[in-house]
Parts: C-alpha cells; structure tokens; sequence
C-alpha cells in the first residue's frame, strides 16, 4: 500500500527549513522506531521521494500492517513535529494528512 503524508500549510512551512534528504532521514528515523511498537512495515523509498518540498508530500510504501495505520500515523505526526519544531523555533499543529494512494488488492 502507498500512502502519501500531504504537509499542512504550517508543515510546509516547517518542512522547507530542510533539504529532501534530511526530510528523508527524519521521517525514516521516527518510523523505524515506531515499527518497534506498532506491527506495521512502512519505507520511505528515495525514488519516490526525490521533490519532497515542491510537492509538499512525503510518499511511504506500507507492507505488513498488523496495527491500527491512523493510530501510527497519528503519534508520527506528534513525533515528526520534535526536529521541525527546533529548526523552525515555533509551536506547530498538525504536520501531515494521511492520503492513501494505492491499496493492494486482497486476493481471496
């Protein structure tokens, strides 16, 4: 499943304070150690994420999801907000919305 973390205007805001590959490794790093507690798989694949910033969306690829996605994808955004928050020097609300692109079909 692709799903796609579209930055609020206060987000992009946020966001533009990086460069792509910083953004990447931010949001690698926060999702990696919530996989720990949620049993869910999500990347953040480079390929599909080479213009971060001009298309205000991070792009993630989900696999095993075993949890609850919107609760994940909620305490990401709460996590996400920590670094945005210290380079931009100024309390933030929501970061992301979560836009599922693609589904895979279940073959039953």
């Amino acid at each position: 499943m692709r799903v796609n973390l579209k930055f609020t205007n206060k987000g992009q805001v946020a966001v533009e304070k990086f460069n792509n590959e910083e953004l990447i490794e931010i949001f690698s790093r926060y999702i990696k150690t919530l996989c720990k507690k949620y049993d869910i798989s999500v990347t953040v694949p480079e390929d599909l994420n080479e213009q971060i910033l001009e298309e205000g969306t991070v792009k993630v690829v989900l696999d095993k999801i075993n949890c609850d996605m919107d609760a994940f994808f909620k305490e990401l955004s709460r996590d996400i907000k920590v670094p945005l928050v210290k380079r931009l020097g100024t309390k933030l609300d929501n970061v992301f919305k979560t836009e599922v692109v693609e589904q895979e079909q279940s073959q039953e």
